[in-house]
C-alpha cells in the first residue's frame, strides 16, 4: 500500500469539535477501507494568503492539519472526494510519499569520507 500525506485546510470555528470530527471521519474512512493511519499533526490557526470562497462562504483564516496514512489508491481517491464535498474543508491536498516504508525512509546516508587530507603547510603560499 502506498504511503500518503494529507494536508488539509479546514474552516476555522471557535469550537474545535468540528475539526476533531473532521479528523475522526477522515481516519475512519482510511481504516474502514483497510488502510493504516500513521499519525496526525495540527499546524494551528493561520491567515490564508488570499481570501477563499467555498460554498457561499468567505474564508480569511483556517486551521491547518496533516494526516499520514497507508491506503490503496481507491481508498485515497474516496477520501479526497469525501473531503471535497465537506463544507468544513477549505482546501485539501494529497501527496504520495512513497510506495512503502523503505521508500520513504531512504535508508542510511551515503556520504563521501575523505581518504587523504592534505596538510595546509604543503600547499604553499599560492594555495591550490
Amino acid at each position: 500500500m502506498p504511503f500518503y500525506e494529507l494536508v488539509c485546510i479546514a474552516a476555522h470555528n471557535r469550537d474545535y469539535r468540528h475539526i476533531k470530527e473532521l479528523v475522526r471521519r477522515s481516519a475512519l474512512h482510511v481504516m474502514d477501507g483497510g488502510g493504516v493511519v500513521r499519525g496526525f499533526r495540527y499546524w494551528g490557526l493561520k491567515t490564508l494568503p488570499q481570501t477563499v470562497h467555498k460554498q457561499k462562504a468567505i474564508h480569511t483564516h483556517a486551521d491547518y492539519w496533516t494526516m499520514h496514512f497507508d491506503a490503496s489508491p481507491e481508498n485515497q481517491r474516496g477520501l479526497f472526494k469525501l473531503l471535497k464535498k465537506d463544507p468544513a474543508v477549505v482546501r485539501a491536498s494529497m501527496l504520495k510519499m512513497g510506495e512503502n516504508l523503505r521508500g520513504v525512509s531512504g535508508g542510511p546516508e551515503r556520504t563521501i569520507l575523505p581518504t587523504h587530507i592534505v596538510p595546509t603547510a604543503t600547499l604553499g603560499a599560492k594555495g591550490l
